[in-house]
């Protein structure tokens, strides 16, 4: 358009055309782009791409921590020596059973020769409720009494009596009846005197020896 022409519509009231805007100028690469954080031992910029095909085989072929000896073969000594402590566990608790069962065995023997002894001497026993001589003995490593009469206490001393003990009561049985009981159940027999033993053996067949009550259990 002419300069004539130009003029002529701005005379008319037509405004020029606004300038186009330049467009603004981008920022600096490196300033724009954000920083990649820096890892140590670790080249910038490097990629799994770039690295050299010796130093990926070396770090996938190479053992870590407890996985190296996880992975190393067990040697014939460690198999023995794995093979003895199984043994002997096994042992051990073979011997533990058979302890426990033989206890359990001996326990069940001794009810069964007690039931068998109280079934004996029953209706045997020589008590007599209107004694009143004490007659102490060692039983189980401690004094025992059981009272008897007179004629009792020298037959006691004598060896033509004994004295058995059942369920904490001590029965006063005759010495035949005394010995087949031994035989049952020989933890029961209490006093079993022996006629040929010198006096001194047994300190408390005198009746004139005193025991303390405090000192009978």
């Amino acid at each position: 358009m002419s300069d004539t022409l130009r003029d002529q519509l701005l005379g008319l009231g037509f405004k020029p055309a606004p300038k186009p805007e330049k467009p603004a100028r981008p920022a600096a690469k490196d300033a724009a782009a954000p920083q990649r954080k820096a890892h140590p031992g670790k080249p910038q910029g490097a990629r799994p791409e770039q690295r050299k095909p010796a130093d990926i085989r070396h770090q996938a072929g190479k053992p870590h921590g407890s996985a190296r000896h996880a992975g190393r073969p067990r040697s014939q000594e460690d198999i023995d020596l794995a093979k003895a402590y199984a043994i002997r566990a096994q042992k051990e608790k073979q011997e533990r059973i058979d302890a426990e069962r033989d206890k359990q065995e001996a326990a069940r023997l001794r009810r069964e020769a007690k039931a068998k002894f109280a079934e004996f001497v029953k209706d045997k026993a020589l008590n007599d409720p209107n004694a009143d001589i004490a007659r102490h003995f060692d039983y189980g490593g401690k004094i025992k009494r059981v009272y008897v009469t007179e004629a009792q206490l020298k037959a006691l001393n004598s060896g033509e009596l004994g004295v058995a003990q059942l369920d904490g009561r001590y029965l006063l049985l005759p010495s035949a009846v005394l010995a087949e009981a031994e035989t049952i159940f020989p933890a029961a027999i209490a006093l079993k005197v022996d006629p040929d033993a010198p006096a001194g053996d047994d300190p408390y067949a005198d009746p004139q020896y005193q025991v303390p009550d405090d000192l009978v259990w």
